[in-house]
């Protein structure tokens, strides 16, 4: 169907509304079946003469509605069947549009996976969870049953991580079990040491928790280990917070040497230590988990969120000593009682039939193919980023400020997030993250970049959204 001529004039909708509508009615009448490509964004603009972020924009709307499935490399398709070969798009598995609830771009998210035959192998491993659906809707022992936990270990053991089976657990994520160790380590009102710029997350748990958390100076490797220490005579802190691989916002890595100064640090002073291990498994090599050099002081926590998806509510954790297995049970299991059995199934079978390594492998590829896109477009210098990270760090100039930046680019269909949501210690700086990754397509990426990078180069009154 590249053939396929909406006449714009049968809605009266902004343009980008009405190609959504037409593909709707079309779909309705006939005109357009399971399985039509629909034709490539930028031949649709010069057979309508408008413009191409129109069409960008109509086919996200589009999309949006569960109309239609993108992807990169080969086109958007009618939902129901992005080519003949892959029956795992048959029209019966198409997305139910009630299902397509909005995304909350201000959450780093890795790009949607959109590989047919990846797919289909994560469907045919819920089929096969599906088959003990009665007692996985059971209440569980909380932490996983011997074969989840098997799993568990296995995943962790690709980071370096080695632990006897009785200090793993299996949670409903990282951030309720960031708020069950904190709510066990410091009382309201004692001190928390992170970064001076950290992840938005941890400043919600500490205001919740009436923690004190006060953030370390840094430089390009993480915290400083003079700073560390320093706190640590003058503060008497209770933990300390670290996200050490492609850290969020700012997606530096601590290389090992300084992860064992830290260590050093904290064994001295005997400050446990907290890893929000969340994007340990997204590169090829990277150095190994803190909780691998400092077992005994460092509770691990591997969130799956970025390594295979949010949608999974799932964490493995390893806490540092035996002595620890109770009080962190019994913390979890007041706020949580149990992660969801049905997930944890998924992620267990995932894990043994490759499918998450093949869900790792996409996200791999597809967040460094968008970093490259990045550098492409960008300025050499003019941001912070590692080759596969999610996320850029932007720092602003020419009279721009984060607020109105973030206005500016606030339909664009990338997340751009102020730098006040992550700044611990001090004024926050003028910079945002933006992030990569979600459902936006390469295409509209790149036209979102483009129009970023075209208004950064004068001051903000002379800048126009098309968006």
């Amino acid at each position: 169907m590249k053939n396929w001529h909406p006449d714009l004039s049968r809605s009266t909708n902004p343009r980008y509304i009405a190609i959504a509508d037409l593909i709707e009615m079309d779909l309705r009448s006939g005109v357009l079946v399971a399985g039509d490509r629909l034709p490539p964004q930028r031949e649709l603009a010069k057979r309508l003469n408008i413009d191409f972020t129109t069409v960008a924009r109509g086919y996200v709307e589009a999309q949006k509605r569960g109309l239609v499935d993108s992807h990169v490399g080969r086109g958007t398709f009618i939902s129901g069947g992005a080519s003949k070969e892959h029956k795992g798009f048959a029209s019966d598995m198409a997305p139910d549009p009630r299902r397509m609830s909005a995304v909350d771009f201000s959450m780093n998210l890795p790009p949607d996976l959109t590989d047919p035959d990846l797919i289909v192998r994560m469907r045919e491993g819920m089929s096969s969870v599906a088959a003990n659906l009665t007692s996985l809707l059971r209440y569980q022992d909380f932490g996983g049953s011997g074969m989840d936990k098997e799993a568990a270990a296995a995943w962790l053991n690709r980071r370096g991580l080695v632990s006897p089976l009785e200090r793993i657990f299996i949670t409903p994520g990282a951030h309720p079990t960031l708020l069950a160790i904190f709510g066990m380590l410091a009382k309201p009102g004692e001190v928390v040491l992170c970064e001076t710029i950290t992840y938005a997350g941890m400043r919600s748990i500490a205001a919740q928790l009436r923690l004190n958390l006060v953030g370390l100076a840094m430089d390009e490797h993480g915290i400083l280990p003079d700073a560390f220490a320093e706190a640590c005579e003058r503060l008497r802190p209770k933990a300390l917070y670290l996200n050490p691989t492609l850290q969020n916002p700012l997606t530096l890595t601590i290389p090992q040497r300084r992860r064992e100064e830290i260590v050093a640090v904290a064994r001295r002073h005997q400050v446990p230590i907290i890893e929000d291990d969340a994007y340990g498994f997204i590169p090829l090599q990277g150095p190994p988990p803190i909780a691998a050099i400092a077992p005994d002081l460092t509770w691990h926590i591997g969130g799956l969120a970025k390594s295979i998806g949010a949608g999974l509510r799932l964490a493995y954790v390893v806490v540092p000593d035996s002595k620890s297995v109770w009080p962190f049970v019994s913390a979890m299991r007041t706020g949580n009682v149990m992660a969801s059995p049905l997930n944890v199934a998924l992620a267990t079978r995932w894990i043994e039939d490759g499918t998450a390594d093949g869900i790792l492998r996409f996200i791999r590829a597809e967040a460094a193919a968008r970093q490259e896109m990045v550098a492409d477009t960008f300025p050499s210098g003019s941001y912070r980023a590692d080759p596969i990270s999610f996320n850029i760090w932007l720092p602003l100039a020419n009279g721009w400020t984060r607020s109105t930046f973030g206005s500016h680019m606030r339909n664009s269909g990338i997340g751009v997030v102020a730098s006040d949501a992550f700044t611990v210690t001090g004024p926050a700086p003028e910079a945002v993250r933006v992030c990569l990754g979600g459902p936006i397509s390469r295409d509209r990426l790149k036209v979102a970049l483009d129009f970023m990078v075209h208004a950064l180069e004068g001051p903000p009154e002379m800048a126009a959204s098309f968006f």
